[in-house]
């Protein structure tokens, strides 16, 4: 019931958030506030009392009358504005019941991510209030996201909903080239939300499947609303793409399963293909760009036969595109992989001694696991051995960190390193990379 409430709240939180932020524009941190303490009551009542017929009603009825709380309470405090309160009041429509929504309140998710995309907000507080409020990702998982302190996170989302309450602005979707800005942090915002259900941060499973539908009907959504943006395209090809390798990614027990061992009749050949012929127009219509770039990436791998019959030359140097136009630390992770593909492990620790102290991937465990697959490749069982526990410590994820410890224990077994021979990559993230 657990499971089935918490799915429930990803698909109808939003929703119901979005038509109370349309009601109280100029209120948007209390709304959140107030949607996130419905949640809360909803998490103790639904399992009880059973689902409601309605759950977004539900929540919109229950997170007005705290809104309406916290109004009536703030008016309390500021005496000397009664009057002026009362008179703007008084002139206000009623906020209408929840089961007397009009047709276009059925869906206000879009507009709620660009409210939280303000141009007022740095790029990372739009994408951290974003995860939070559309999202519904807990702090903890946005931090993670990151790269950063929980703490840190939590400040920096404080301060969004602040800013948003001060500048305004209105619940509406930007035109021209405020929304072209917009588009960009709103791709990152649903990047990061796939990318969290596609390898969970932390936890027992390796993928949290209600995340990643939630980001891929999103961008669906976002792509027919814009279907001139060829990133839009691109990262909705990604995701296709990434979603098709997921029953396969993980075994009956929950162990998580590399690339090199997942069967792929299991992968979903119907996404494959819809994201094949979507990179295929998309670069042709529009050429490179850091979404249609992994999409490629990852289509390479997709239509491979297997991980020896991969195109690694097309794939690094995809990934040296993707480096030049988009650089970041996680690129170059990925490039040291792929360097081992074609020129071999040692050439591979080259590339990564690259970004290896970079401070962005300090807490991180990827480096670690890239570093004890590239010394497993150049058969040094003992530092691979070493570089697998490490990677182990650092990780959140249960499956992970099961599967790292049990690979440092089969390379440190007589004959247990496969030195030499040709490996899927790293578990990892979505974007060409090999999990």
């Amino acid at each position: 019931m657990a499971v089935v409430v918490e799915e429930l709240l990803r698909r109808s939180a939003p929703r119901a958030l979005g038509l109370l932020t349309r009601r109280h524009p100029t209120q948007f941190d209390h709304c959140e506030d107030a949607m996130q303490e419905a949640q809360l009551a909803a998490v103790v009542q639904w399992p009880r009392d059973g689902v409601p017929d309605d759950p977004v009603a539900w929540l919109l009825t229950v997170a007005t009358r705290r809104l309406q709380d916290v109004i009536r309470s703030e008016s309390a405090r500021h005496r000397r504005e009664a009057v002026v309160v009362a008179r703007s009041a008084a002139g206000e429509p009623a906020v209408p019941p929840a089961d007397e929504a009009g047709p276009g309140d059925t869906d206000d998710t879009l507009r709620l991510l660009f409210l939280c995309c303000h141009p007022e907000l740095s790029p990372q507080a739009q994408a951290a209030l974003t995860l939070r409020a559309v999202g519904g990702l807990t702090t903890a998982e946005i931090a993670r996201a990151f790269l950063v302190p929980e703490a840190t996170m939590s400040q920096r989302i404080r301060r969004a909903k602040q800013r948003v309450k001060e500048v305004g602005g209105g619940f509406r979707m930007p035109v021209g080239e405020e929304g072209a800005a917009r588009v960009q942090v709103v791709l990152q915002v649903l990047y990061l939300i796939f990318n969290e259900g596609h390898t969970a941060s932390s936890g027992s499973t390796v993928v949290r499947p209600d995340l990643t539908a939630w980001a891929l009907r999103l961008v669906r959504d976002l792509h027919r609303a814009l279907p001139q943006e060829g990133e839009v395209a691109g990262l909705l090809a990604l995701m296709l793409l990434t979603e098709a390798r997921r029953d396969a990614r993980s075994a009956p027990d929950g162990a998580l399963v590399p690339l090199a061992d997942q069967d792929r009749t299991r992968w979903d050949r119907d996404a494959i293909a819809e994201g094949v012929a979507l990179v295929a127009r998309t670069l042709e219509r529009f050429g490179p760009g850091p979404y249609r770039l992994q999409a490629a990436i990852a289509a390479l791998h997709a239509e491979a036969p297997g991980v020896a019959e991969t195109d690694w030359p097309q794939i690094l140097m995809l990934y040296r595109i993707l480096e030049r136009i988009a650089p970041s630390p996680v690129v170059t992770l990925s490039r040291s992989v792929a360097t081992a593909m074609v020129h071999g492990p040692l050439a591979g620790l080259e590339v990564l001694a690259e970004v290896a102290d970079d401070p962005a991937l300090a807490q991180n465990h990827r480096v670690d696991t890239v570093r004890a697959h590239l010394l497993e490749l150049a058969d040094r069982p003992a530092e691979a051995g070493a570089a697998y526990e490490a990677a182990a410590r650092r990780t959140e994820s249960d499956p992970e960190r099961r599967y790292l410890l049990a690979q440092a224990e089969r390379v440190r077994q007589p004959g247990g390193s496969r030195g030499g021979a040709v490996r899927g990559g790293p578990a990892g993230r979505c974007g060409g990379q090999a999990g």
